[in-house]
Order: structure tokens, then sequence, then C-alpha cells
């Protein structure tokens, strides 16, 4: 996969939200999904060596069957601290070499992380989604930003969540009893359609197959002899 990079990724603070707030006017929350979708990807990224080092994997699989197609995994030193809010800048850049080893294209990637459901509605969804140009949907384990209210116990149910006086995201239930996720648009889909691919994706368990799968081998340890 050929990518393009939009920016330098080694910044401080403030050349970081001014290029949130540059990208994040390309971001569209509406579906712009080419049809029939039969790729999707997990990206996660964990880190090694007290954070020293980012492990970033994709995670191919078909859909809507959810068969493991391909998956890329990359090492590569870390550039950017942890700071609430620039989630992306810390994990992209390992994000996108990951992205550049794989030959499978999806039509849909779900990323740990917040989409729209950031202070300045530029979560790490977003700001893949618009370098990379391919619809994306973030699928976070904790909120941001926002306030909701409490959602139902079951499978399917889920709550607006709301920053702003604006719908930022929704707060699904992708299993029943079990802790909901935050669901945002990161770009080229809308919230609803986003709901409806992560249930599709959780047919089991709380994070999607795609998460899930990426998340397990991004935390593998690395041995130089495959030990």
């Amino acid at each position: 996969m050929k990518i393009n990079q939009r920016h330098d990724w080694t910044l401080n603070i403030e050349e970081a939200i001014a290029i949130q707030e540059k990208l994040q006017t390309e971001v569209i929350t509406e579906d712009k999904i080419a049809a029939p979708i039969k790729y999707v990807a997990g990206v996660d990224v964990g880190f090694e060596s007290d954070g020293a080092i980012s492990c970033a994997v994709v995670a191919v699989l078909n859909f809507p069957d959810l068969q493991v197609q391909e998956t890329s995994i990359v090492r590569r030193p870390t550039s950017f601290p942890y700071i609430p809010g620039f989630l992306s800048f810390r994990e992209t850049p390992a994000i996108l070499e990951a992205l550049e080893q794989i030959q499978t294209i999806p039509d849909i990637i779900l990323c740990d992380g917040q989409g729209i459901a950031h202070p300045r509605r530029f979560g790490v969804a977003c700001h893949l989604g618009v370098i990379v140009d391919i619809p994306t949907i973030g699928v976070a384990k904790s909120r941001l930003v926002g306030k909701y209210e409490t959602v139902p116990e079951i499978r399917g149910s889920w709550k607006p969540m709301i920053h702003k006086n604006e719908i930022i995201g929704a707060v699904l239930r992708t299993r029943t009893g079990v802790k909901p996720l935050y669901i945002s648009s990161g770009h080229k889909i809308s919230l609803n359609t986003a709901i409806d691919y992560v249930l599709h994706c959780a047919p089991k368990y709380r994070l999607p197959e795609t998460t899930r799968i990426a998340d397990r081998l991004s935390k593998q340890k690395y041995s130089p002899t495959g030990k």
C-alpha cells in the first residue's frame, strides 16, 4: 500500500495542534464507502522498552466472514510522548509503516482510538483516514470527551455521546452485560454506518475481531531468534 505522508512527525505541541486544526477540515462524516465491502482491517499499537519502541499491527480480515487474510507488524522508535488528545502523533507513524507493507487494501479500517470524539474533532481514526483516504472508524475502550446517558445492557444498544451540544459518537454495547465501547466516525463514514460495521465485526466478544486480533499481535514479545 502506497502512503502519501502529509506532514513531518517530529513536532511540538503547538505544531501538532495546527496540523489537527488544518486536517480536520478535510474530515468527512458521511458515507463514502466503495461497495461491496470485501476487506476490513484493524490497527493497533503496543509499546516496548518503556515506550521507546512502537509496535504497530495491521490485521486485514475478509468481510463478512472475518477471516484473517494478511497481517503486518512494524517496530520503530517512538517519536512523540504520551499526551492525551495527541495519540495520533504517537501511533500513526508506525501504523503507516505497517500499512505500507500490506498487499490487501482494506475497504474500512477500525482504529483502536477516537475518531471525531476528540476535543478538536481529530482523533487517530480521523488522522489516519485523511492520510490514507480510506473510511475509518474510531473504536475506543474509554471516553476522551463527551457525556451520555446509561446504555441498556442488551447487545446492540447505544446512546449518543454529546460534547458542546454536538453528537460526536455513540456509546455502544457490543456484548450483553459487558462494558460498552466508544464509537465515532473517523473519515468517510457516518456514525450509524460505523455502529453497524462495529457490531458485525464483533459477533462474539466486546472488541471487534479486527481490533482484537491486532491488539493481540501488538502485545507479542519480540525475539530476534523467533522463539
